[in-house]
C-alpha cells in the first residue's frame, strides 16, 4: 500500500494469516480470519463467523478498539465502483438498529468485487 494510498483513506489486502496471529486474544475458539484488509493503521477483519473492525486510536496507536458485527446483524450492503476521474471504489454496509452506514474506501489495485462477494457469502447464507 502506497503513503498516498493510505493517506486518502484507501484500503489495501493484506495476508490474513498476519493477522490471524496478531488477532489470537480476539477470536473465540476455532474462529479464523479468511480475509482482511489495512487502511493505515486501521483493519477491518473478515472471519468465518463476523466482521471485524479495528480503530487504533491515538498518536501511537496503542488504543484499539475491535468493533464486532455478526454477519445476521447486518441488513444490507452497497458497492460504488471507481470512476473516470473519482479513482475511489466505495463499500457501505448497514447494521440492523443504525441508520448510518460503515463506509470503506478501496483504491483501484484492490477489486471490490472481490470484497463485496467476500461480504455477501457470508450474510447471505
Amino acid at each position: 500500500m502506497g503513503l498516498l494510498d493510505g493517506m486518502l483513506g484507501n484500503a489495501s489486502k493484506i495476508d490474513a494469516h498476519k493477522i490471524q496471529a496478531e488477532f489470537a486474544q480476539i477470536l473465540a475458539p476455532g474462529e479464523r480470519v479468511e480475509h482482511a484488509y489495512q487502511l493505515i493503521r486501521d483493519y477491518f477483519v473478515f472471519t468465518d463467523k463476523r466482521l471485524v473492525l479495528v480503530d487504533k486510536q491515538g498518536i501511537t496507536g496503542s488504543k484499539v478498539e475491535y468493533h464486532s458485527l455478526p454477519y445476521k446483524s447486518i441488513t444490507h450492503f452497497s458497492i460504488e465502483t471507481a470512476g473516470t476521474f473519482d479513482l475511489d471504489a466505495e463499500l457501505k454496509i448497514w447494521v440492523s438498529g443504525t441508520a448510518a452506514p460503515f463506509q470503506k474506501q478501496f483504491n483501484k489495485k484492490l477489486s471490490i468485487y472481490e470484497v463485496q462477494a467476500v461480504l455477501a457469502s457470508y450474510v447471505l447464507k
